[in-house]
């Protein structure tokens, strides 16, 4: 990693090292903490094909990223990143840019059992699943009524297969809906290769209805998790790390709670986002993005490319959920992206 790349700082002092990348803003899964089917029906309209960016595209952009930022965490998004067709031809050629060595996938599970191998066989290193209950009644309400559980699971069984481990399931708890689920999968995956992560519910986008009082906080989740087994917290890996790691007392694996909502974690926040249009966004709270589409296809090269992301990241002062946290809106706006827009 260069010195140019440690110099890039935003306004608060933050370097760029991690990139997810959405590869299209369609899902097969309606999950209202995201996508809700009331809003999100049949008749809406999609990015065009036209407007989302090519697999090369998206690979000049990292390819910048990397060697003038120091970029070196890559993970696909969407939407469901799976729907893209020939999504493995991505992964390998993101898996050949000197300066990656973490490439990582997050999906909904339904598809996975059936790419599983060419992924990994492409380059991808991990993979992680959303996986919001272990019964069926729930499941259908998180996914909107879209999925099978089973699909999910066997996609996870196909993942762990290939190699894609340790395995990482995320599960966003939501008050009142799917509280039993902490403890069913803290159980169900304990002792496997597997690394279940337990999400605040929070208010990104404007159509989840989010409230204060639909979250279950990190000490709750925690209180859960330790009725199935004792836990003892880990030190932290990386600079920007978002989940508060904690393994079991008896050895048999690990957990992570995101706690975004009531421990947020701006202050080491060194993530960007880039949009299936090929916005440049700087936090998953996002009002707007940083257009690279419209520079990539009017023919310009990488100094320029590189100045309009220079100027974008050494702008950048988001610290969200910091301020939501103080019960500050410091722009009174509820203008924000939706989740599936901005990439999760």
């Amino acid at each position: 990693m260069g010195s140019q790349a440690a110099e890039v700082l935003d306004r608060l002092g933050r370097p760029l090292r991690e990139l997810r990348i959405s590869v299209t803003d369609r899902c097969n899964f309606r999950c209202g903490y995201c996508m809700p089917a009331e809003v999100y029906g049949e008749d809406y309209r999609f990015a065009p094909r036209a407007d989302v960016l090519s697999f090369e595209e998206i690979t000049r952009v990292v390819r910048v990223l990397v060697e003038r930022f120091g970029v070196h965490k890559l993970r696909l998004t969407g939407g469901e990143p799976l729907i893209r067709k020939e999504l493995f031809r991505l992964v390998a050629m993101l898996a050949q840019i000197a300066g990656v060595d973490d490439l990582s996938l997050t999906s909904n599970g339904e598809l996975l059992a059936g790419q599983a191998q060419a992924l990994r066989d492409a380059g991808l290193q991990r993979a992680t699943v959303s996986l919001d209950a272990l019964d069926e009644p729930t499941f259908l309400r998180m996914s909107g009524g879209r999925g099978s559980l089973a699909n999910v699971l066997a996609g996870i069984d196909a993942a762990l297969r290939a190699g894609l481990a340790p395995l990482k399931i995320n599960c966003v708890v939501q008050r009142g809906v799917n509280e039993h689920a902490v403890a069913q999968l803290a159980a169900r995956f304990r002792g496997s290769d597997t690394i279940v992560r337990f999400i605040e519910y929070m208010d990104v986008g404007t159509v989840n209805h989010w409230s204060p009082e639909d979250v279950v906080s990190a000490d709750a989740i925690r209180a859960q998790i330790e009725t199935v087994a004792a836990l003892e917290p880990l030190a932290g890996t990386r600079p920007g790390e978002v989940a508060e790691r904690y393994r079991y007392s008896d050895g048999s694996g690990e957990v992570g709670i995101i706690a975004s909502v009531t421990r947020p974690f701006c202050a080491d926040c060194n993530r960007a986002r880039l949009s299936a249009d090929g916005q440049l966004l700087t936090c998953l709270f996002a009002e707007r993005g940083t257009d690279l589409r419209a520079l990539l296809r009017a023919g310009a090269d990488d100094d320029a490319l590189s100045a309009r992301i220079h100027a974008c990241w050494t702008a950048r002062d988001d610290r969200y959920s910091e301020l939501r946290a103080a019960h500050v809106d410091a722009t009174g706006s509820k203008r924000r992206l939706q989740m599936f827009q901005v990439g999760g």
